[in-house]
């Protein structure tokens, strides 16, 4: 009778072949975050810091550290993951990341009060003493410091836009998220909950954030989006020579319309901007379409749970007594939905319906609705990084106008990786997220040497990797 063997073993089961000396600490100037000069390179080729202290100048200095090494050190944050002024502790530990950046990383407590002199109370009470009776939402003005971090942004934007002189052609979209606060100062959103609901601008082509409004969660995204269009088409450099505008029933709003209607509109490129926008459904717009006879629609696109078909609305003009001068009338191209083998919606309908609002009539229905349903997806991607794989999703505190700075430093840091991966890295990196980043580039292990009155950093990567750092390096510039 044959013996039967024992099992072998799995290098996963037992205890760790190692040793940790918890006594003696390493010696060696080690980092766990050796590709992240590839950042701060970036940073500084295209002049955030320049920038930063251009405009940038709090009222009260905070000791030891410049506004310009406040910014970095925020990005640099976000870049590597950080969800909260905490998390800088981790990062101070790192010895090998202090002596690549050139300068310490401040403490939680130095962030917070860095954030809070964004914040202006008074702005707060101004908003709050001119609501009109019975409304409960508003908007406070920005504070000066604020203005200046939008400022900064615009100016990044123009910059990786210089560089990237060969794209003509922007489109601007517009949307609100939702990001959820259990703070006490945070207001009741409409899908209940408290939190805030910022309105962001994206330039779709080149994944750069134009401008955003920081709101409370209580305040409707339909309200006021004019002035953070104005500011996003603003930020576009001057090598863009053809502008298009995208946006859901949120940007349906007359004052929006009509200023991208107006080819001589105040505070904006001038000329044609093509735009498609969803409308808001009115008992008299559904009455239009459905009227509209069978054969009038059209196959739009299918999935698996529904099929949608799309037809101009005919004989549909309520903007016509307010039209701009020189506007020409709007088109409205509707959507219904129908659920698969003849099933019903859960109110028992068997259509949904959707309208879209444009002043571009030469493209088909179907055309205009896939590049408007394209462009819509752009900027959710925005949200989604924004809001998981940056800061912008946990609030670090109750104060309005330093959450207003904490989304705004994440939305830089946003657009930092933007201009890295189209101007420094490989094509195939254009798609990539920050997760993804870090993990190929920031988090590397590496030792630090003093060498010939130099420092050199030797990176725990294949030859080939460093290679393609190398020569990113080189396409980003140091400057000052």
């Amino acid at each position: 009778m044959a013996l039967s063997k024992k099992p072998k073993r799995s290098p996963a089961e037992g205890e760790l072949p190692f040793e940790y000396d918890f006594e003696h600490p390493a010696e060696e100037v080690l980092t766990a975050y050796a590709g992240v000069p590839l950042l701060v390179r970036a940073i500084r080729s295209f002049h955030v810091p320049d920038s930063v202290q251009r405009h940038l100048h709090l009222k009260q200095r905070q000791r030891g550290f410049d506004e310009a090494t406040y910014v970095e050190s925020f990005l640099v944050l976000n870049a590597l993951g950080g969800e909260c002024l905490e998390d800088f502790e981790r990062l101070r530990e790192d010895q090998g990341l202090v002596e690549m950046l050139g300068h310490e990383l401040p403490s939680p407590e130095a962030a917070r009060k860095f954030l809070y002199a964004f914040h202006e109370e008074e702005r707060i009470e101004q908003a709050q003493a001119e609501l009109p009776v019975g409304q409960v939402s508003y908007i406070p003005s920005e504070s000066e410091t604020l203005r200046a971090l939008a400022q900064v942004n615009q100016e990044l934007v123009q910059e990786i836009g210089r560089r990237s002189a060969e794209q003509k052609i922007a489109t601007v979209d517009l949307d609100a998220t939702l990001i959820e606060s259990y703070k006490r100062e945070a207001k009741p959103t409409y899908a209940g909950g408290k939190g805030y609901q910022p309105l962001l601008a994206l330039w779709a082509e080149m994944d750069l954030a134009l401008a955003d409004e920081f709101r409370d969660g209580n305040v409707p995204a339909h309200v006021e989006p004019l002035a953070t269009t104005r500011r996003a088409f603003a930020a576009l450099p001057e090598s863009v020579v053809e502008y298009y505008f995208g946006g859901d029933s949120g940007c349906w709003d007359r004052a929006l319309v009509n200023w991208l209607r107006d080819p001589r509109r105040e505070d904006g490129p001038q000329g044609w901007i093509t735009f498609g926008i969803r409308v808001r459904m009115t008992p008299n717009l559904k009455k239009h379409i459905l009227r509209l006879p069978d054969s009038l629609w059209k196959a739009y696109r299918e999935d698996s749970g529904a099929v949608s078909q799309c037809a101009d609305l005919l004989n549909y003009w309520p903007e016509e007594e307010d039209r701009p001068e020189g506007a020409g009338p709007l088109r409205y191209v509707a959507i219904r939905v129908r659920k698969r083998q003849g099933e019903l919606f859960a109110d028992g309908s068997e259509f949904r319906y959707f309208v879209v609002a444009t002043n571009q009539w030469d493209w088909s229905a179907k055309k205009l609705l896939e590049w408007h349903r394209q462009k819509a997806g752009s900027i959710e991607a925005l949200h989604d990084v924004l809001k998981n794989e940056l800061a912008g999703g946990v609030m670090p505190c109750g104060r309005f106008g330093a959450n207003a700075a904490w989304l705004r430093l994440a939305l830089l840091t946003h657009n930092v990786l933007s201009g890295l991966k189209r101007i420094a890295l490989k094509p195939e990196w254009l798609e990539a997220r920050p997760k993804r980043l870090r993990y190929h580039f920031f988090y590397s292990p590496g030792k630090l040497i003093h060498h010939a009155r130099r420092l050199l950093a030797r990176v725990g990567r294949k030859l080939t990797e460093l290679t393609e750092w190398s020569e990113a390096w080189a396409l980003l510039p140091a400057t000052g």
